[in-house]
């Protein structure tokens, strides 16, 4: 193919990453591959067996880490004694990383997570006010929005690499990302028919996409089918106009008159 321009960003890390490869075996691209998967995880991985001996409550004072190093961008989930619950704090702390990573030298950016855990989701905390009452649901919702909205828009490759657990918010978000790899004890959670919520982040579009739509409750139901009744309706109507036209022809006519003489035999 030819050399992608420098604004194609998904076709122009596709093309140096092959330009970099020459004409090595596929076996030994086949293993630089997971070579890189295992080093964007590697933080995870350490923190798991206890190499780092970083004290726990010291990572908790920073929900998030973000490194930039050889093109790659990478956000970490960074709350291991709380399963990395994403706080308000967060989203704003996460819209603010894929602001620059949008703007910077790095090709793609990776989310992934320290310890057991990828994301247990949103932190229920995000419900409590600092007075401690229950947050402003329209507040709460415009948050919400102006955090997915920023993965909507970010314009470079978007990889996920799940290390463990995810739940919520943070599997929801997944549909927005142009690439996943899960580990072998990474697990997808969406308890929201269980917790009275409803599907975020997209997901009523994505999931459908994705998954299909035969597994959705009666009010996710309703919002994967908002998205697509206009086309339904469009459908129906240009099947049934169809229809219409075909009705007066003459072979239409002869073979619906074949049939049922077919069928009065019988």
């Amino acid at each position: 193919m030819p050399k992608p321009c420098v604004f194609d960003f998904v076709n122009k890390a596709k093309w140096d990453a092959w330009s970099t490869l020459g004409s090595l075996p596929k076996k030994t691209i086949r293993q630089n591959h997971v070579d890189l998967v295992f080093s964007l995880s590697s933080s995870s991985e350490a923190s798991n067996q206890g190499k780092h001996g970083v004290d726990e409550k010291a990572q908790d004072s920073k929900g998030i880490l973000v490194t930039s190093e050889d093109g790659i961008t990478k956000i970490t989930f960074n709350r291991p004694t709380k399963k990395n619950a994403i706080t308000f704090q967060m989203y704003h702390d996460i819209m603010l990383a894929l602001k620059n990573a949008s703007t910077d030298n790095s090709v793609i950016t990776v989310f992934t997570g320290t310890g057991d855990y990828y994301s247990s989701g949103n932190d229920l905390t995000n419900l409590i006010n600092d007075a401690g009452e229950i947050r402003d649901v329209a507040t709460s919702a415009k948050q919400l929005r102006e955090f997915v909205n920023c993965f909507i828009d970010f314009p470079k490759p978007l990889v996920a690499v799940v290390n463990g657990p995810a739940i919520g918010i943070a599997v929801t978000l997944l549909g927005l990302f142009d690439a996943v790899y899960a580990s072998d004890r990474a697990t997808f959670h969406t308890p929201f028919t269980h917790l009275g919520q409803i599907s975020e982040a997209c997901s009523s579009y994505t999931f459908p996409k994705i998954m299909g739509p035969a597994k959705a409750m009666k009010i996710s139901k309703e919002l994967i089918r908002k998205h697509e009744k206009q086309k339904l309706y469009t459908a129906n109507a240009q099947e049934c106009a169809a229809v219409q036209e075909r009705l007066p022809i003459e072979e239409y006519t002869n073979a619906l008159k074949n049939f049922l003489s077919r069928k009065a035999k019988l």
